[in-house]
């Protein structure tokens, strides 16, 4: 529950503030009479994600088993390949948000309405559309056949939309940067648990081999059905008998994204400027 608390708090908090930097923007301006697009722009996206993540659940239940097991997994690889991109690129945008919205934002009212719903809508959107994707991943790797996963999402949306209008009110100010940085490094470790289950799952639908080589089994120690397992289940997407090519996957990505993520990005910018002096001295 905890984990998909944490990726509608962390969609749905970028979704608001850019919703709170474009409404302010336009009320600091004169122009109140570019929200109704605004809105208009976001309803649509807002339905657009709805839609989207019910024609994930509702459709793939109606295909076979394996066929379902193939569609989870490859969708699940999706999702993290999203949500890594994601937090590396707020990580080095959460600074400079406001002034590229409003770059945006200036261009789309000299242009007019349709170009004001565009903005929003694709501003909105593709924050929606991930967030419909990761839960529905994050959901179907949880299998454990109860609700709190989704309600664990509709509370962090719920949570992302009160700190949104405080924000906008005024009454709040953090350090986004920092809470994105720490937010983002939960994140990835949800995503590895995430991308662990949908390999399993192309193992169980026949693409991966390996299905029956366990890593190791510590069901034991660590019953599924425990209190203590179904958290780590659900915070971690905790499997106490992995194969070795989940473990193996699991490892390849959060030891690498997750070192690169938390290296200051001075540190990062200085090593891709290295590279680039010796290729060009090359």
């Amino acid at each position: 529950m905890f984990s998909n608390y944490l990726i509608g708090l962390r969609e749905g908090l970028e979704a608001s503030l850019v919703v709170c930097i474009l409404i302010a923007y336009l009320v600091k301006t004169g122009r109140r009479d570019a929200l109704r697009p605004i809105w208009l722009g976001i309803g649509v996206a807002i339905v657009l994600a709805m839609g989207f993540g019910c024609a994930l659940e509702f459709g793939s239940q109606e295909l076979t088993f394996k066929a379902q097991e193939g569609l989870g997994g490859s969708l699940s690889i999706v999702a993290v390949g999203l949500v890594t991109w994601m937090v590396f690129w707020m990580r080095r945008t959460a600074r400079h948000l406001r002034n590229e919205l409003h770059g945006r934002l200036d261009a789309a009212l000299a242009m007019g309405t349709g170009a004001l719903v565009a903005t929003a809508f694709l501003a909105v959107g593709r924050e929606g559309l991930e967030t419909a994707l990761f839960v529905w991943a994050s959901v179907h790797a949880a299998g454990d056949g109860t609700p709190r996963p989704l309600i664990g999402a509709a509370l962090g949306l719920a949570t992302a939309v009160l700190l949104g209008w405080l924000f906008y009110r005024g009454a709040l100010r953090i350090n986004l940067a920092k809470f994105f940085t720490w937010t983002g490094g939960m994140l990835v470790v949800v995503a590895a648990g995430v991308l662990a289950y949908g390999v399993h799952d192309l193992q169980e639908a026949g693409l991966v081999p390996g299905l029956t080589d366990l890593a190791f089994d510590i069901s034991g120690v660590i019953p599924p059905d425990s209190w203590y397992g179904t958290l780590l289940k659900g915070v971690l997407n905790f499997q106490p008998d992995p194969t070795v090519v989940q473990l193996t996957v699991w490892l390849l990505y959060l030891v690498p994204v997750l070192t690169l993520f938390l290296l200051d990005p001075g540190v990062t910018a200085k090593l891709r400027g290295r590279k680039r002096a010796e290729s060009t001295s090359g």
